[in-house]
C-alpha cells in the first residue's frame, strides 16, 4: 500500500506565549511534533512532508532530513496548508494521512484504523471523529441514512438540530491521494475569513459521487495543544498512558498523581517508583529496586535492587544494590559500580566509584577515581580545582579517610592506607601508610574566664514563627 502523510505544522501559536514553535515544546519529555512522527512511523507511514512556517529550523532539528519540508510563506487556511503540499503529492497513488502537528495524542492504533476503514469501505475519504461531552467549538459530523459523511459543518454555522450533534471532527483526515489533489485545485476561499478550508474537499469529494466514512476514536486522541494549559492537560493524559504500561509490566507505581516518566523511560519489574518521582531522559531503570520518594533521574543508568532515596542524579551510571540518598546529588559522567553506599548530603561529579564504597554523609568527590572498599568520613572533600583546571585524586583500594579531611588535586592515596581526621592532604600518601596533616593542638587553662566569655543563660532565641498553618 503507498502511504504518505502531509502533517500541518506552520501555525505561530500565539496563545503559548512562546519564543518557540508551538510543536516543539515538550510532553512526557518529546516533542509534541515527535509524537505525531511516532505515530505516523508506528503505523507504516514513513513518507512525510510537514508544512512548516518561520520557525521551521526548530522543527528540522527535532524530526531531521530524513522528512520533507515545505514552508507556507502565509496562513491562509488549512486547505492553504495541504495545497503547499501538492509537488510532494504529485505522482503518488494510494493515500496521504493529513493530520495536524499540534496532536501529540494521536495514537498508530487510530491512523490503522482508519487506512483498514480506507481499504476495506473503499471511500474517498475517511475522517477520524470523536464523541465530545461538550462539543463546543467543533465542527460537527452530520451523516446520511448509512452512516457515512454527508457534511461537516463548523461550530458557528451548525443549526439547532445540527448543535446537538456530540460527534466532532477532529481534523484528521485518510485521502485517496488522487482524489485530494483533484478536490483541492478547486478549493475557494469565498468566506469570511477570506481562508481556504480542508473540510471543504469533504464536500467536494462528495459532489463528486465519492463516498467518505469515519472512525470513531477516544476522545482523548483528538486533543490539540494550543497554549500553555492543554499544554499541561496533554502533559497528565500521557504520562497516566505511560504509568499504566509500566504498571502492566510489573512495575508498582506508588502514586499516578504524582509520579511522572517520559517516555523513553525503561523500567524492570518488581521495581517501586515513590510519590515525587520524576523519571526522565534515557533512564534505564533494573528489577526490584526502590526510586523515590521525591527523585529525579535524567539520563541515568541504574542496576537491579538499587535504592535511591530523595536525591537527583544526572547522565550517571548506577550500580547493582546500592544506596543513594537522601539527599545526594550525582552529577554527569559519574560512575558507580555495585554495592556502594552514597548517602545524605553528598555530592560526586564525573568520578568513578568502585565497589563497596562508602561516603555516607557530607562528602564532596570530584574528577576522581576511587577505588574498592574505600570509607570516607563525614565532611571530606576532593580539592579538584586548583584555580585553572578539574583535576581530581586517585584513591586505590581499602583506604580509609578520617572525618574532615581534605584530599588536594592530584594526590594518590595508596591502597590500604589511613587519613587521620582532619587532615589536610597535599602529597601522595604510600600504601599501608597514616597521612596525618594537621596543626598541633594548644589547650589555654582558664581562657573562658579571663576573656569574659561565659555563655551562661544567653540562650539563643527562635526564630519567629510563620504566621500561616
Amino acid at each position: 500500500m503507498d502511504i504518505c502523510a502531509i502533517v500541518m505544522a506552520a501555525g505561530d501559536g500565539k496563545r503559548m506565549k512562546s519564543a518557540h514553535s508551538k510543536v516543539v515544546h515538550q510532553v512526557a519529555g518529546k516533542p509534541i511534533v515527535k509524537w505525531v512522527y511516532d505515530a505516523l512511523c508506528e503505523a507504516g507511514c514513513e513518507e512525510q512532508v510537514y508544512i512548516v512556517g518561520d520557525k521551521q529550523e526548530e522543527i528540522r532539528d527535532v524530526l531531521g532530513e530524513g522528512v520533507a519540508y515545505v514552508f507556507q510563506e502565509k496562513r491562509l487556511g488549512t486547505g492553504h496548508a495541504v495545497m503547499q503540499a501538492e509537488p510532494f503529492l504529485e505522482g503518488r497513488g494510494g493515500y496521504v494521512i493529513v493530520l495536524p502537528g499540534d496532536s501529540p495524542m494521536v495514537s498508530a492504533g487510530t491512523i490503522e484504523k482508519a487506512l483498514k476503514s480506507m481499504e476495506e469501505g473503499d471511500f474517498a475519504a475517511v475522517v477520524i471523529t470523536a464523541s465530545a461531552a461538550d462539543p463546543t467549538g467543533y465542527g460537527r459530523v452530520v451523516r446520511d441514512e448509512k452512516g457515512n459523511v454527508l457534511r461537516i459543518v463548523e461550530h458557528r454555522d451548525c443549526n439547532e438540530d445540527e448543535l446537538k450533534i456530540r460527534e466532532i471532527n477532529s481534523s484528521m483526515y485518510v485521502f485517496k491521494t488522487s482524489l485530494l489533489l483533484s478536490a483541492l485545485g478547486r478549493l475557494s476561499a469565498q468566506n469570511a475569513q477570506k481562508e481556504y478550508y480542508l473540510t471543504d474537499t469533504i464536500d467536494i469529494l462528495i459532489k463528486d459521487g465519492g463516498v467518505v466514512g469515519s472512525v470513531i476514536c477516544d476522545f482523548e486522541d483528538t486533543l490539540g495543544v494550543n497554549d500553555r494549559y492543554q499544554l499541561m492537560q496533554a502533559s497528565k493524559i500521557i504520562n497516566k498512558r505511560i504509568l499504566r504500561k509500566h504498571m502492566m509490566n510489573g512495575v508498582e507505581i506508588v502514586d499516578e498523581d504524582n509520579t511522572w516518566i517520559h517516555s523513553a523511560v525503561e523500567i524492570g519489574r518488581d521495581t517501586i517508583i515513590l510519590p515525587g518521582t520524576r523519571l526522565m531522559g534515557n533512564t534505564i531503570i533494573g528489577e526490584d529496586c526502590i526510586i523515590g520518594e521525591n527523585t529525579r533521574l535524567d539520563g541515568v543508568q541504574v542496576g537491579n535492587g538499587t535504592v535511591i532515596d530523595m536525591s537527583v542524579a544526572t547522565e550517571s551510571i548506577i550500580g547493582s544494590d546500592c544506596r543513594i540518598g537522601p539527599f545526594s546529588h550525582i552529577r554527569p559522567g559519574t560512575l558507580i559500580k555495585d554495592h556502594v553506599t552514597i548517602g545524605a548530603y553528598v555530592e560526586i561529579k564525573s568520578s568513578e566509584i568502585d565497589e563497596y564504597t562508602r561516603a555516607r554523609h557530607l562528602t564532596y568527590i570530584g574528577d576522581s577515581k576511587v577505588g574498592k572498599n574505600v570509607n570516607f568520613g563525614c565532611g571530606t572533600v576532593t580539592c579538584n580545582f586548583d584555580g585553572v583546571d578539574k583535576v581530581g585524586c586517585t584513591i586505590e583500594d581499602n583506604v580509609f579517610i578520617g572525618g574532615n579531611s581534605n584530599i588536594l588535586a592530584s594526590v594518590v592515596l595508596g591502597h590500604d592506607s589511613y587519613i587521620a581526621a582532619g587532615s589536610t592532604i597535599n602529597k601522595d600518601v604510600p600504601a599501608l601508610g597514616l597521612g596525618i596533616a594537621r596543626s598541633q593542638q594548644e589547650n589555654k587553662p582558664d581562657w573562658v574566664a579571663k576573656k569574659n566569655r561565659l555563655r551562661g543563660a544567653n540562650y539563643i532565641k527562635l526564630d519567629t514563627r510563620r504566621s500561616e498553618v
